[in-house]
């Protein structure tokens, strides 16, 4: 019986992360209907739950309203782990403290959060390591701009040849559905599935 028992429990864990990765990809595509201006500006938020106004967004914000579409705050999460082990966050600001309204929308910041509670997977140009749910960053180069961290989610949606998924985020013109993942220097790709 006992036996049985753990079989089933493993059996059902691969599962539970299917359907957690189904719902996150739906939650990112619903992200495509919203018409997003992109907009960086520093805004002070309501905490727990905060959101910039819905018409503006950044890369991240994209990320964080996919979650939060499935109950995840992840303002309320990277703020507490920041409080915590503030240590371990990068120190590009200058910042000598966490700040709820802006450190969850920081690409540098959500790729030390995803590692330090979901996963880090190895970087490849391999696409079909790249799952739908997962979370890739990127270090965008910008004429006149120097480099630029990024992130996106990826999707069950493939390039043509099929070769890629595809990848929803936000470069610039609002939230959009790309074929982009091998376009710049990937910097992280995690897995991010909280229980």
């Amino acid at each position: 019986m006992r036996l049985l028992i753990g079989f089933i429990l493993v059996f059902s864990a691969p599962a539970e992360a299917g359907l957690f990765a189904d719902r996150l990809v739906t939650a990112a595509h619903e992200r495509l209907k919203h018409d997003v201006t992109y907009d960086p500006a520093y805004v002070v938020l309501k905490y727990p739950g905060g959101d910039v106004p819905a018409h503006t967004g950044v890369c991240t914000d994209v990320i964080i309203r996919a979650y939060r579409a499935l109950g995840i705050d992840l303002q309320k999460r990277v703020h507490e782990d920041m409080r915590a082990h503030f240590k371990r966050y990068p120190t590009i600001w200058g910042a000598s403290r966490p700040d709820r309204n802006i450190d969850h929308r920081r690409v540098p910041n959500l790729a030390v959060f995803f590692q330090r509670h979901g996963k880090r997977i190895k970087v490849t140009q391999i696409g079909s390591n790249y799952r739908p749910g997962d979370l890739v960053t990127w270090n965008l180069k910008i004429p006149g701009r120097g480099s630029l961290p990024h992130i996106g989610i990826v999707v069950k949606k493939k390039s043509k040849d099929g070769k890629r998924p595809l990848i929803v985020h936000n470069i610039g013109a609002g939230p959009v559905l790309e074929d982009m993942l091998f376009d710049y220097k990937i910097t992280g790709h995690y897995r991010y599935q909280p229980q």
